[in-house]
């Protein structure tokens, strides 16, 4: 446990009015508890000095905004600071906090908080590392229509050659996001795992699959003259072809949250898909 007064509190936010005016009233409300940071975008608008996410030295940030705004907050750092999300969205699985009850949570949280750590992946194109991924890295076509063929290995074991208009491998983090409206599986985040989804397979016996944390998956594109993106997070983008190989394994560095709730897993996943 800490002290009030001890906490260095860091804020990011979306960008629209309703974001802006949330920040506003939590860093005055808080200011003279804590030492505050704002990121350069929102600290502009609120007429005060910012401070880059990556040179935030704090406790925990609050992510003023949805899903997306946490996992660009994420990718800005080497080391993930504990994030608090706040949800001015409609379906988000990474913000815990509604603005009703963003004030009586941030009170709570300022005499102490549990992280959870969840698992990202670590995406190597041609021995080139990529940014981590939270949530999912996605093998997409980069021609509309136009279906794509992979080799799959896992820890040297051949899992298979599939043809489909891409491939998903999320975290469990992620399995409640593009992976689940591919038709893959929901993960409890205490299940540290890697979901392979192909996206519109050829073959109707291609399912999802549930792999260990700690594998090293590699990803060879087979058919030639054809390019295949690869999108991290719906953040970074590359572009690979027949003779680049990616690799994907464990992060170094989790993501980490502050808990604000027990076991809130299923009430959320039942609440946002009723």
């Amino acid at each position: 446990m800490q002290g009030v007064t001890e906490f260095k509190i860091g804020f990011v936010c979306r960008g629209d009015v309703k974001s802006m005016n949330m920040v506003r009233e939590l860093v005055k409300r808080f200011e003279s508890r804590a030492g505050i940071s704002v990121e350069p975008e929102t600290a502009k608008m609120l007429g005060i000095s910012g401070t880059p996410v990556k040179d935030m030295d704090v406790d925990f940030i609050v992510s003023v905004g949805g899903d997306g705004t946490i996992l660009r907050t994420i990718q800005q750092m080497e080391d993930p600071r504990p994030i608090l999300g706040i949800n001015m969205g409609t379906l988000g699985f990474l913000v815990d906090v509604e603005p009703k009850d963003a004030v009586r949570i941030l009170e709570r949280t300022l005499f102490g908080f549990q992280v959870m750590e969840r698992s990202r992946l670590q995406i190597c194109l041609n021995g080139i590392f990529l940014p981590p991924a939270t949530n999912e890295v996605a093998l997409l076509s980069a021609s509309p229509a136009k279906m794509l063929e992979f080799d799959i290995t896992v820890d040297d074991s051949f899992l298979e050659s599939l043809r489909a208009d891409g491939l998903l491998f999320a975290t469990s983090t992620g399995s409640t996001a593009y992976a689940m409206s591919a038709g893959g599986p929901i993960v409890d985040p205490r299940v540290d795992a890697v979901v392979l989804v192909p996206m519109a397979p050829f073959k109707l016996s291609a399912r999802p699959w549930v792999l260990p944390r700690d594998c090293m998956i590699k990803v060879d594109l087979k058919l030639a003259e054809k390019e295949a993106l690869v999108v991290i997070d719906g953040q970074n983008v590359a572009t690979i072809s027949q003779d680049d190989h990616v690799t994907i394994s464990r992060a170094e560095k989790p993501a980490r949250f502050v808990k604000t709730h027990k076991n809130g897993f299923y009430e959320k996943v039942k609440s946002k898909l009723s």
